[in-house]
């Protein structure tokens, strides 16, 4: 048969594991730890093609920091890290149980990528802006001034609720800590981060733009435009792609990192670009540092694929189990996060096990009690509360027109006749 009568079809990517059977780890080409370059503050896009297919790695598997990225740093700086990293981890389990005991609806973990945000934070300087997916929490669990009773009244969408209830759990905002609003909306905010980041250069500032994006996120278009903006304008701005492996249930081939990486895209777009160890804090705060360099200097955007795995489930509403392995977390070649940088500093003596163990207990003791806090406030799912009717109506506008007045006075009418009518709610 002529080969050009053959009939067409389309080549649908597949993971390389599901339920049952032990995912194959190959497609990820993870090089070794200290093989990867360090190019030219300067380089242009072209001359990282070969980084942006790698793999920026510090630590060995022994935890030594070796090649030329791995960073000039304070030991001080890495146990902050380990702190921020192991209080996230506390925090996002405690949500995680009380979601179940329904003192809050939803939640979303980062369990296996605290480094990222965490190392990336510290990379920053104050008044730098982040445009975060869900999954950055560690962003502002970094930090040692932002409240986490106020997290906790988020997600439980009560009176201290800094949202006044209009946004869903885990999408917070926080001006003050550079830490654009959150959205739903996937992708929208890459666009939006160069944005900023254009406006910043327009107005002679000093501040830089950090935007972040999933994996699966990439096929929208939004991600495709933003890196268009950032090459041309030479935009402030680092673009994070946090490949956790998993878009819900969709495996990361389907948006395109199967034949190529998402870091190799931003090199056919004319942007630097990197592929690194996000499980590594040392080339996560490595690679951070350098790309926000690269944006201090006016010498444009970098694209950072970071590598990772989302070890937890999408959401409280996701059961991964039904689409892959159940060990798959145990068995990714990068290991966890934690257990990573402990190793290293353990290797040169500024971390123990006590120390360790005290760290744990005193981030599950702050988690307890920022909730018991936050619940003082109400709005947990069990207890009935109900906020005011005023609440729908106000912090919308300034001044508050004059068809919401009548709205607020017909809907308080209703309220007090409904209260004295038997059998009857408002």
């Amino acid at each position: 048969m002529n080969p050009s009568s053959l009939p067409l079809h389309l080549h649908v990517p597949e993971p390389s594991g599901r339920p049952g059977h032990g995912t194959d780890f190959s497609y990820l080409r993870v090089a070794p730890a200290g093989s990867a370059r360090m190019p030219p503050i300067d380089v242009v896009a072209a001359d990282t093609a070969d980084l942006a297919r790698s793999l920026v790695r510090v630590l060995d598997d022994e935890g030594h920091a070796i090649g030329p990225w791995a960073p000039k740093v304070e030991t001080a700086l890495l146990q902050r890290g380990l702190r921020a990293m192991i209080r996230t981890r506390a925090f996002d389990a405690k949500m995680l149980i009380a979601q179940r005991q329904k003192k809050i609806s939803f939640y979303m973990q980062c369990l296996g990528e605290e480094a990222i945000a965490i190392a990336h934070a510290l990379a920053l300087a104050p008044g730098d802006m982040c445009f975060p997916t869900y999954r950055q929490q560690g962003l502002l669990l970094a930090r040692d001034d932002i409240d986490m009773a106020e997290l906790i009244c988020q997600l439980m969408s009560n009176s201290r609720d800094p949202m006044k209830g209009r946004q869903l759990p885990v999408m917070y905002s926080y001006k003050r800590a550079g830490f654009f609003s959150i959205s739903g909306n996937l992708a929208t905010q890459f666009i939006q981060a160069v944005g900023w980041g254009m406006a910043s250069a327009i107005k002679g500032d000093t501040k830089i733009a950090s935007g972040w994006i999933g994996d699966g996120a990439t096929a929208e278009a939004d991600f495709h435009t933003a890196l268009t903006f950032a090459h041309v304008y030479r935009a402030p701005v680092i673009l994070n792609v946090v490949n956790n492996q998993w878009a819900i249930s969709t495996f990361q081939a389907i948006a395109g990192g199967e034949a190529t990486t998402f870091a190799a895209q931003g090199v056919g777009n004319g942007i630097v670009s990197l592929r690194v160890d996000g499980n590594d804090f040392l080339a996560v705060l490595a690679a951070s540092r350098w790309a926000a360099e690269r944006a201090r200097r006016n010498l444009g955007a970098t694209l950072i694929e970071w590598l990772t795995y989302r070890a937890g489930a999408h959401s409280t509403s996701d059961d991964p189990s039904r689409y892959r392995p159940a060990d798959d977390a145990k068995r990714f070649p990068l290991g966890d996060p934690i257990a990573r940088l402990k190793q290293h500093l353990v290797g040169i003596g500024a971390w123990s096990e006590v120390q360790h163990d005290e760290a744990r207990k005193e981030s599950e003791a702050e988690v307890n009690t920022a909730l018991k806090q936050a619940e003082s406030f109400g709005g947990a799912l069990l207890d009935g509360h109900t906020p005011p009717i005023e609440s729908m109506f106000e912090d919308v506008y300034k001044d508050m027109p004059p068809h919401l007045q009548e709205q607020l006075q017909q809907a308080r009418a209703f309220a007090a006749a409904a209260a004295h009518t038997p059998g009857q709610g408002a």
